[in-house]
């Protein structure tokens, strides 16, 4: 028995601002619907530079309510007109305090309506990444939404480097964890294509990810180094990594009961040892 769903990942150039940038990936959605994407990821903030280059207070302009402001909204309708399950990285507002800002990823549905969000949960604040300079850490847990193609977890980027929150996705039910990213080379490209695959392989669910390209020259001259992927529970890339320079939509095939077959052939959950692990959660 297969389970085959289609997927997508948009690895993007800055164009500049922020409305000719949502209408990039409004473009690039339709794209992918025609090549017959169920789901899509978008990157790390998406509407904007990767800001946390610099510390401005100028970059809270780029701040929304999730899910009463107007991205979320328009892209609400973008899937509904694409009839594909949208994960949407912003830059939220706390919807009850004014200036706590998270670091989020909207969860909607192939019908257009919002299933929840993700607030990313490890806040780097190293030259380059001065994130705690805009972010408060998250505080929704590691949630999996039921979509339209399966089940569905979030990660975003600096959280990759932790996998207790990618074994939570797992033990949570995700059959697909989805993981935003903006991250220059010379840093972690060493550790990109690691990683990522091990939580694949350690929790025996697929991963989609995404790096943006390009030098975003009005903030920074970080160097993003894309190289986007899919990879199995098995930790097999499904098809080509995406280019290293260059803007790139990728669409790629995945049969969701690898999923029960890879956790059938590796029993990693049945023979956790969590009475032993104590340790790993003290401060």
């Amino acid at each position: 028995m297969t389970r085959i769903v289609r997927g997508a990942l948009l690895q993007a150039t800055w164009t500049g601002d922020k409305e000719s940038m949502i209408q990039k990936h409004e473009g690039y959605a339709h794209e992918a619907a025609k090549q017959g994407a169920q789901f899509m990821l978008f990157q790390e903030l998406f509407y904007g530079p990767y800001f946390c280059q610099v510390q401005d207070s100028k970059y809270y302009s780029y701040t929304e309510r999730i899910p009463d402001g107007p991205t979320t909204r328009r892209m609400q309708d973008l899937a509904k007109e694409t009839g594909m399950v949208l994960v949407v990285p912003m830059y939220e507002e706390d919807e009850r305090v004014n200036g706590l800002y998270y670091n989020t990823a909207a969860v909607i549905d192939a019908d257009g309506s919002f299933l929840g969000k993700y607030r990313k949960t490890h806040i780097p604040h190293v030259k380059g990444f001065w994130e705690k300079f805009y972010f408060r850490p998250g505080n929704l847990g590691y949630p999996v939404f039921e979509t339209a193609v399966g089940k569905v977890g979030v990660y975003i980027c600096y959280d990759r480097h932790f996998p207790e929150g990618a074994r939570a996705l797992g033990l949570n039910g995700a059959e697909i964890v989805l993981i935003p990213s903006a991250t220059s080379r010379g840093l972690s490209e060493y550790l990109w294509r690691v990683e990522q695959v091990s939580h694949a392989l350690a929790n025996g669910y697929f991963v989609g990810t995404i790096n943006r390209v390009g030098v975003e020259a009005e903030i920074g001259d970080d160097d993003f180094y894309g190289q986007s992927y899919f990879c199995d529970p098995r930790g097999q890339f499904i098809g080509s990594v995406g280019s290293p320079r260059e803007e790139e939509l990728l669409v790629r095939e995945l049969d969701l009961q690898m999923v029960t077959t890879a956790r059938q052939t590796w029993q990693f959950y049945r023979d956790r040892r969590p009475e032993t692990y104590g340790d790993l959660v003290r401060p």
